[in-house]
């Protein structure tokens, strides 16, 4: 059953990677594989577990990661709506006028900048929605945006990693106590600049010409109702400013990013409500956060949940804990390990290889702002970049562009491995 757990998973992986051939949506394939590898868990946890399990063990477990899990998708659901509803207000439009050049590699430069510094103020998930809804409103071409995506990927994830506040991850081993905030932005922060600067020098060289904008017929232009410049500005600002509130409002309370989100959501609706109060009933009701949050891409969120609960399952049946092991004992250096990690992280969720990490490797071993830590924080990162279900920031642009597995593979999969590579080179002559 150990073994059949763990060969689940990778045919799911496989249905989840090759979603056009199989013409099966991937939230159907990732929904069957986390289901089927907790039932697997169940059925056959006699011989999974060396030792018999606690009586209500599974049960424990999976509300322990059901917790986690519901964390993520809460918080995903409300930055996704606060998106949505800034674009209903035409909010973006006020950006999109103010990006004038239709030069590719320019603009390669600018949204990758963008979103490096975005990431580390909010987290690469939230950063990653936004940048993505942009995208759409910025250019035409459907390769455009796709590959205009995968850089957005990369830069996220690169930001992420040096902040303390960027990443998941990056969070977990700073509320741990592995990593202090001023030292892992001291140490980390080159390197993962590099991760990004690396792609975009290649890609100057390699990406010109000029890309198709959007034809800008403004707000007025779509079929929404008509909103003021005073509302989609209002909205814009509103939208962004609770955005950024999050990691203060996490910060001062204590609480999960995701009440931080919910709260700033829960200002924006009120906001709304009365600002629109004298407007006919069709036109509040299209502007209202109540009709907005139906368009919120709940396959995605799905999708989301499904390869979670997959992870999970392996996290509990001890795969990745065996993995660590091995890992630990097959090579020994810090920096191949890590090196390891990361590439893992672009296959299975990094939020579970860290947690695993963590568990794995005591501070007796590896006291506080050891460089284990600190390059594990860089390598979890920015490694899941590799592919596009390998990170937050890839699963959501996935699911909000569309984009094929199989074409990131191809396309930007490469620009991520000498990226990556390049920080860690990067971090090594730093530390040497």
């Amino acid at each position: 059953m150990y073994i059949l757990l763990a060969i689940t998973f990778i045919i799911g992986y496989i249905f989840i990677a090759f979603e056009h051939p199989f013409k099966i949506d991937k939230a159907a394939s990732a929904i069957l594989t986390g289901v089927l590898c907790w039932v697997i868990l169940v059925l056959g946890q006699d011989s999974i577990f060396q030792t018999t399990p606690e009586p209500h063990f599974i049960d424990e477990s999976i509300l322990h990661h059901l917790g986690e899990i519901s964390q993520i998708l809460f918080f995903l659901l409300g930055a996704m709506t606060i998106v949505e509803l800034i674009d209903t207000h035409g909010g973006f439009h006020i950006i999109t006028e103010k990006i004038k050049t239709t030069n590719r590699i320019k603009l390669l430069w600018i949204i990758g900048c963008v979103t490096f510094v975005l990431s580390s103020v909010l987290d690469n998930l939230t950063t990653t929605i936004v940048m993505a809804t942009l995208l759409k409103k910025l250019m035409k071409d459907k390769e455009d945006i796709w590959f205009f995506g995968g850089i957005v990927v990369i830069a996220a994830n690169a930001g992420g990693a040096w902040s303390p506040i960027g990443d998941v991850t990056t969070i977990m081993l700073w509320i741990g106590g592995q990593v202090t905030a001023i030292n892992i932005i001291k140490e980390v922060l080159l390197p993962s600049i590099i991760c990004l600067i690396v792609p975009l020098i290649v890609l100057s060289f390699i990406k010109k010409g000029t890309i198709t904008k959007t034809a800008s017929l403004g707000y007025e232009g779509t079929h929404a109702p008509i909103t003021s410049s005073f509302e989609a500005s209002l909205i814009l600002w509103l939208g962004v400013a609770g955005l950024l509130f999050v990691p203060v409002f996490k910060t001062l309370t204590h609480l999960p990013p995701f009440m931080g989100i919910l709260l700033s959501l829960g200002v924006l609706w009120v906001v709304t409500e009365i600002i629109h109060k004298n407007k006919t009933t069709e036109h509040r009701h299209n502007l209202s956060v109540a009709h907005v949050v139906r368009k919120i891409d709940t396959p995605s969120v799905l999708f989301f949940l499904g390869i979670l609960l997959a992870v999970a399952s392996l996290q509990t049946g001890g795969h990745l804990a065996e993995v660590a092991k091995l890992l630990s004992d097959t090579f020994g250096n810090i920096y191949i390990i890590n090196i390891i990690i990361g590439f893992m992280s672009s296959i299975v969720d990094n939020v579970p290889l860290v947690a695993g990490a963590m568990g794995m490797y005591p501070l007796s071993l590896y006291p506080q702002d050891h460089e284990f830590w600190e390059l594990l924080a860089f390598c979890a990162g920015t490694g899941g970049s590799t592919l596009i279900i390998g990170s937050a920031a890839g699963v959501a642009i996935m699911g909000i562009l569309k984009i094929d597995f199989l074409w990131y593979l191809k396309k930007i999969s490469w620009l991520a491995v000498i990226g990556y590579l390049a920080g860690v080179l990067t971090y090594y002559l730093l530390n040497l």
